[in-house]
């Protein structure tokens, strides 16, 4: 009899050796437990098992053998903890399917797990012996289970760290490619194979918004049901990564269109867009690691498309400054290059637009040896527009001039040309007369244009006789002419309302008072001082404000 109880002692401990070497000799999960199953059948003499370790806190069955899968689909939803305090539920499940044997599985980090088996082959109920040998054999395969479990997390940290670094790369190749790129097409382009190379997704939307317009760019949904869906208030909310639960009603609509993710684009803080992913092709779930690199991907993406947006727009204004810049030669070619010599009478001139080109017109042409026609205009609005209204107002203005008509009847005819030529509703305030030397008199004609100032012996006046505005509509009635008389010493001051309209920082206007006071203090100067105290004070008056309107000033100082 101890010759057999020897003989049972030493088999059980060639069983412990030979179960330690080779559950050692492999770090892999599985094999761990696939084998302290085999071994405890062979042990046992039973066909049925399962090994259940903790996974997030719940006990999970992650091997099993000759258990049916209605008996594993049984097992009970269970937290660790909760057995130590109440095994009912896993007794229960024991019982229920015939299961008579349990065995925690304990390591250095404390319980990690169950052992459970079926009956023996033999019938035979289970030992205090075996009992004894089921917990030896679970030392010994609880650290085997440990160090596997552990060398699993390390694998799969280390490909975790593999496919990082392979995005890192990924991204760094990226941001050179983005950065030379400056065609959307081809940002498009590289987005989305970079998206579908390393995510292997088949369905996917890349949404921005530009001018609070919402636009696809890229995508393979369904184009009208995803606008229908997507506005510029739902990219705005987005402000981190989603994933679509589909037990949700959160998104529910993009959901059933096949919507898994939705990664919000950012520029600045500001969203610019969105990515839209649909499943892998694989159907495997996606990573943190990789909805991260479609997020910086994306990111690359948008500020490559930004980018070519603004290079595309200093490269259009630079085209229109250097039309603008042509257009400016060209206006200032049609002002005055030099001003008639008189000896009855001296002309000081001020220009400056306020933009590039403007509306504002001038001119003085010596029409006879005794005779000079003097001529300022305010063309509505500013820009491109006004200076083409002014090229058209100064070449009737030359033409007429020298068919040798009244005033009155040319302005008439003016009127008439720049009505046929005006669109958008444009107009054009308008001062012209003749400078009579022989006879020492000036006939005018104003058409609504701000009334000269004409200073006579210390008296003061306002030219403001003629007609209407020119541009509004062809001539119903006549414009009407008016001659004065000038001494020695008058002065007439003509100027447009960029003048007496100018604003202050403090958006206080200069003012026709103002302009009247300056001009009437320096009456008895010539004509450069006077326009140099107007102008002086304009600029005072304007100091740290931007200049709203063009500026023209002629002084006619009769001699």
């Amino acid at each position: 009899m101890e010759n057999f109880e020897n003989t049972n002692l030493l088999k059980d401990f060639s069983t412990l050796v030979e179960f330690s070497n080779l559950i050692n000799s492999n770090l892999k999960i599985d094999f761990t437990l696939n084998n302290l199953l085999l071994t405890c059948f062979g042990k046992f003499h039973t066909s049925k098992g399962l090994i259940a370790l903790s996974e997030n806190g719940s006990l999970r069955i992650k091997a099993s053998k000759g258990l049916l899968k209605s008996v594993l689909d049984d097992f009970p939803e269970i937290k660790i903890e909760e057995y130590e305090h109440d095994p009912g539920k896993i007794n229960d499940y024991m019982k229920k399917n015939n299961l008579p044997i349990c065995q925690k599985i304990l390591t250095s980090n404390g319980f990690i797990g169950l052992l459970i088996l079926g009956q023996r082959l033999t019938k035979e109920p289970y030992s205090e012996r075996d009992v004894e040998f089921l917990k030896t054999l679970l030392n010994l395969g609880g650290s085997a289970i440990d160090n596997a479990l552990m060398f699993g997390k390390l694998n799969e940290a280390n490909r975790d760290l593999d496919a990082k670094v392979n995005q890192l790369s990924s991204l760094f190749d990226l941001s050179k490619e983005f950065s030379g790129i400056l065609e959307e097409k081809m940002v498009i382009k590289l987005l989305v194979f970079s998206i579908i190379g390393q995510l292997l997704v088949s369905k996917f939307a890349f949404v921005t918004i530009l001018d609070d317009e919402i636009n696809l760019l890229e995508n393979k949904f369904s184009t009208v049901e995803l606008k229908n869906l997507i506005s510029k208030e739902f990219v705005e909310k987005i402000n981190k990564t989603i994933i679509i639960d589909t037990n949700s009603n959160d998104f529910s609509q993009l959901a059933e269109l096949g919507v898994k993710i939705i990664i919000p684009l950012q520029i600045k803080g500001i969203n610019r867009g969105l990515i839209l992913l649909g499943s892998r092709k694989n159907n495997k779930e996606f990573s943190n690691s990789d909805l991260e690199f479609a997020a910086s991907v994306g990111s690359l993406a948008i500020i490559s498309i930004e980018n070519s947006r603004l290079f595309n727009e200093a490269i259009e204004k630079q085209k229109l400054e250097k039309e603008l810049e042509t257009a400016r030669t060209i206006q200032q070619n049609l002002l005055p290059k030099k001003l008639p010599d008189s000896d009855f009478f001296e002309i000081a001139t001020y220009n400056k637009t306020a933009k590039q080109v403007g509306g504002d017109y001038y001119d003085v042409i010596r029409l006879s040896e005794d005779k000079v026609l003097i001529a300022i205009a305010d063309v509505s609005g500013k820009g491109v527009q006004a200076a083409l209204l002014m090229a058209n107002l100064q070449a009737f203005l030359k033409s007429i001039c020298k068919q040798n008509i009244s005033l009155d009847k040319a302005s008439n005819l003016i009127n008439d040309l720049v009505s046929e030529n005006t669109v958008g509703g444009s107009f054009i305030t308008f001062f012209w007369g003749i400078i009579d030397e022989r006879r020492k008199s000036f006939t005018f004609v104003n058409a609504g244009h701000n009334p000269p100032i004409f200073l006579s012996n210390g008296k003061k006046s306002f030219l403001k006789k003629g007609g209407m505005i020119l541009g509004v509509i062809e001539t119903l009635e006549p414009y009407i002419s008016t001659t004065i008389e000038f001494d020695k010493s008058d002065c007439i001051v003509l100027f447009t309302d960029g003048i007496t309209e100018a604003f202050s920082k403090e958006f206080e206007e200069f003012g026709d008072k103002k302009l009247e006071s300056i001009v009437e203090k320096n009456a008895d100067k010539s004509s450069n001082e006077i326009l140099d105290s107007v102008i002086s004070a304009v600029q005072a008056h304007t100091m740290g404000a931007e200049q709203s309107d063009d500026i023209t000033l002629m002084i006619i100082k009769f001699k």
